[in-house]
């Protein structure tokens, strides 16, 4: 199980003794998934917070046409699961699927319930979660409203450093809100601009 960087990414926010590491190990679950296999699809229940240890999901949902509206990315040392399907333990709103061969380990509803309950410094761990997550959803609806798609193509650029090179250009324009033939003539632009 590759637990070295799923340790390091909780190393940012919490001190755990190695009593309190081996317990967090014993609850995770190791899972493999192929590109474009499902983590979850809208309407499933969401039991696990997922931890990306290589690959890359995405988390997307699709409007009443059909049409698919990616909400982000989750790359390497990134969490992925639906929030409110996860507390409420209700349908979910969002898919997650993985955009290229992924790793993840998982922590189930009823293991997180455990370790909130058994290590104190994860309700740190969950309320820094949760508080990134907000101010990252804060900042996606004030890009969408307020920047221009050039704009938000550098914001991604910069949030998801080399994500570009590892996914679909229908997956990214997605995110953007663009088309596809929009993105290339953005990316042939840009390319040009730096000869």
């Amino acid at each position: 199980m590759q637990s070295q960087l799923i340790l390091q990414n909780l190393a940012e926010s919490i001190r755990l003794d190695p009593v309190e590491t081996d317990f967090f190990l014993s609850l995770l679950q190791g899972q493999k998934l192929r590109r474009r296999e499902y983590l979850l699809q809208a309407g499933e229940v969401c039991r696990y917070q997922s931890f990306v240890v290589s690959g890359c999901l995405k988390v997307s949902y699709l409007d009443p046409a059909g049409s698919e509206h990616v909400v982000k990315f989750a790359p390497e040392n990134w969490w992925a699961f639906d929030l409110e399907s996860f507390a409420l333990q209700s349908g979910a709103f969002y898919s997650i699927q993985a955009t290229e061969d992924t790793e993840v380990l998982k922590v189930s509803r009823a293991n997180m319930d455990l370790l909130l309950d058994r290590v104190p410094q994860f309700e740190k761990f969950n309320r820094l979660m949760y508080q990134t997550a907000y101010i990252a959803l804060q900042r996606r609806v004030t890009q969408n409203l307020a920047s221009k798609a050039d704009e938000r193509y550098q914001q991604f650029q910069a949030k998801y450093p080399g994500l570009q090179n590892r996914i679909a250009q229908k997956d990214i324009a997605s995110y953007l809100g663009v088309t596809p033939e929009f993105l290339s003539s953005m990316r042939r632009r840009e390319m040009l601009m730096h000869f």
